[in-house]
């Protein structure tokens, strides 16, 4: 144990210095410097204080001065930045399109699947009651296009669910707010203009296609549908064992005729097989279109009906299916028709070589039928929306310009002839809705719906005419009071009437349906009923190409009368047409009962057993009909075509608030506005 004392012996020795070890903290508290940044942030502050207040008050002015600057800059430039960045983005996302101009349904129809390969003669069928289709008196709807159920099996599927309906009442409800223009019941915009949609663009637009999940659940087919399928493959046999390649079929002598030498049976057919999902006939077709149809021919085309069947036809497959094959053989033809514009009137002449360039009028005139130099608009003006060359919808555009102004007019009614030189009417005094001047009223409504209905002047024109129509040309046959457009010659009212002007019911209600005056409706049901009664009050169910209404009630007579010249029948489309447009626009199942009939009777009195259907001579003689050995391309591209959709219970199988058809039963697609 220690003792005090022996400690204090023990201590070392006193030193005269203090040792301090600090800590590096410490030693910056001291005053030292490492350069972290706790000592640069008291630095700074010291400096702070060692500033007079006036300056640390200008200091403190400035960066609140500059901060909210920042702010009204920030405020300012967001929302236009934000938008180029949306922009730009949008921009990313989407193909180039026109400026001002969208599709209606850019959508394209998905592709056939393969249909029942050998369905062989078909049997009798009995009429079928498919559900009724929602009634269709509304506006455009947001429906997606689409094909038709593939399954063709003899199977009637009689649970098949119906398409929803589409809400519209937010719709109804806008349009009610806006003013709008009335013009004799005609439905005008107050901001639509009088002027064309622009139509330039810089690349070719082409098809996308639709999202399967957006689809809905295809209509099945029907057996009546089954039925169209069947003869169209009936037709199409024919054609392809003694007329392949070549313009029309001559089903009794297994052979063909030539026109143009172009095919045409061939293309107007394509859209029909894709509608109907006649894949391998399609696909076969395509090839021949791909390998060996060529338009560099030293050959005389008429520009009217190659524009109709060739140039429709390929513009309408196009858009059906998205191949662009289709879209380039529509430019080569295109440019090929252009000489026929170079005249003094610029005035078409009719017809026109497409090998060497040149145009010329018919050998017997210096004339163009009225119909037909009015009846190529549809297809050019697409034809410029697609490829953004301006000079086909130009032309066309500037035949209905000078149309619009000529006198010659009888309330509406043109003359049938116009001069290429002079760009006058000829034989004046004549006013029909028949042959050489059917389709110009027609494709005045046409025209005025596939350009987004801006062009006024196609719609005045339009409703004047359906006015000098009911004032100059209707009239009411006897016993049973059938209404029906007759013709006016020097002022003298003839009953005939043509099979052609039966189009004229299905044009009045696809009026109506788009706005116009509801006494077009009214007049379509009337006119419809007249047009079935050209079939009905005949020996074979099927219509001549020409009758002759009774005016006074005679006993024993009907209210159709027909001339030996005029009982042929050419498997005319026209009344088919406008029972699809009565039947997709009202619901009633006459229309597609009244079809039934005329498709069993040209089964039972024009169907060749080895192939194709033929033309006949004598309406008025069952036992004998006297085929005339022709069958009319626009048996497979119109007639067959309008008795699938006119049997089909799904609106959007060809949406006519989409696509708008051309006088050959070719849809092409509405403009919309953007």
């Amino acid at each position: 144990m220690y003792s005090a004392a022996a400690a204090a012996v023990a201590s070392p020795p006193r030193r005269d210095f203090i040792s301090v070890t600090l800590s590096p903290e410490e030693a910056v508290g001291a005053g030292g410097y490492n350069n972290s940044k706790a000592w640069r942030r008291r630095s700074c502050w010291r400096k702070w204080k060692q500033l007079s207040r006036l300056q640390r008050s200008v200091i403190l002015f400035l960066f609140a001065f500059l901060a909210v600057c920042g702010v009204i800059s920030y405020t300012s430039m967001g929302e236009p930045w934000k938008s180029l960045t949306n922009k730009s983005l949008d921009d990313q996302r989407t193909e180039p399109e026109i400026p001002g101009l969208k599709l209606a349904n850019p959508a394209v129809l998905p592709a056939p699947q393969k249909a029942d390969a050998n369905l062989g003669d078909y049997p009798e069928l009995s009429p079928q009651k498919p559900p009724k289709p929602p009634h269709v008196r509304r506006g455009p709807s947001n429906l997606q296009i689409k094909p038709p159920w593939r399954d063709v099996r003899l199977k009637t599927r009689h649970d098949a669910s119906k398409p929803a309906e589409e809400p519209v009442q937010a719709d109804k409800e806008e349009k009610t707010e806006k003013s709008v223009i009335s013009w004799r019941g005609a439905v005008i915009e107050p901001d639509q203009s009088t002027e064309p949609p622009s139509i330039k663009i810089k690349e070719p637009e082409k098809p996308s296609s639709v999202e399967a999940e957006d689809q809905k659940e295809p209509v099945p087919i029907n057996e009546r549908q089954m039925a169209v399928i069947e003869a169209f493959r009936h037709a199409w046999k024919g054609y392809k064992d003694f007329a392949w390649g070549h313009d029309e079929l001559k089903p009794l002598s297994k052979s063909y005729s030539e026109w143009f030498g172009l095919g045409l049976t061939l293309i107007d057919a394509l859209d029909t097989m894709w509608i109907l999902g006649l894949k391998e006939e399609f696909e076969e077709a395509r090839k021949w279109v791909a390998n060996d149809l060529v338009f560099d021919k030293n050959v005389d085309v008429n520009l009217f009906e190659s524009t109709i069947r060739i140039l429709g036809g390929l513009l309408s497959t196009y858009h059906l299916t998205g191949d662009s094959l289709f879209l380039e053989k529509a430019k080569d033809i295109g440019n090929r028709l252009m000489p026929a514009f170079k005249t003094p009137s610029k005035i078409p002449y009719s017809d026109v070589n497409i090998g060497r360039g040149t145009a010329h009028p018919p050998r017997w005139t210096s004339d163009s039928t009225v119909a037909e130099v009015t009846s190529i608009q549809l297809e050019f003006r697409e034809l410029s929306r697609l490829t953004g060359d301006e000079k086909f919808q130009k032309a066309v555009d500037e035949v209905m310009k000078h149309v619009h102004t000529l006198s010659g007019k009888n309330d509406g009614l043109v003359p049938m002839f116009i001069n290429t030189n002079s760009g006058q009417f000829t034989h004046l005094g004549v006013y029909t809705l028949g042959a050489r001047a059917d389709s110009y009223y027609e494709y005045l409504l046409k025209q005025w719906i596939q350009g987004g209905k801006k062009e006024n002047e196609l719609l005045e024109d339009y409703m004047r005419a359906i006015e000098g129509v009911k004032k100059h040309l209707l009239q009411r046959s006897e016993p049973k009071k059938l209404t029906f457009v007759g013709e006016l010659a020097h002022g003298h009212f003839s009953a005939k009437m043509d099979h052609l002007v039966c189009f004229l019911p299905g044009t009045l209600a696809l009026g109506a349906h788009n706005g116009l005056t509801a006494d077009h409706m009214k007049l379509a049901e009337a006119l419809i009923e007249t047009c079935y009664q050209m079939y009905a009050q005949v020996e074979t169910g099927l219509s001549p190409e020409i009758v002759h209404f009774n005016l006074h009630a005679q006993k024993g007579h009907k209210d159709v009368e027909i001339k030996p010249a005029d009982r042929h029948n050419l498997l005319r489309p026209e009344t088919v047409e406008s029972l699809f447009y009565m039947y997709r626009f009202t619901g009633d199942k006459k229309y597609q009962d009244w079809g039934w009939e005329i498709l069993q009777n040209f089964n039972k009195y024009t169907r060749v057993p080895t192939g194709g259907y033929t033309s006949i001579n004598n309406v008025q003689n069952p036992s004998n009909p006297e085929p005339r050995d022709k069958m009319e391309s626009f048996f497979l591209g119109e007639t067959l075509k309008y008795m699938f959709l006119l049997f089909s219970d799904d609106i959007d199988l060809i949406n006519l608030d989409k696509y708008v058809f051309n006088t050959e039963a070719h849809p092409l697609p509405i403009w919309v506005s953007a």
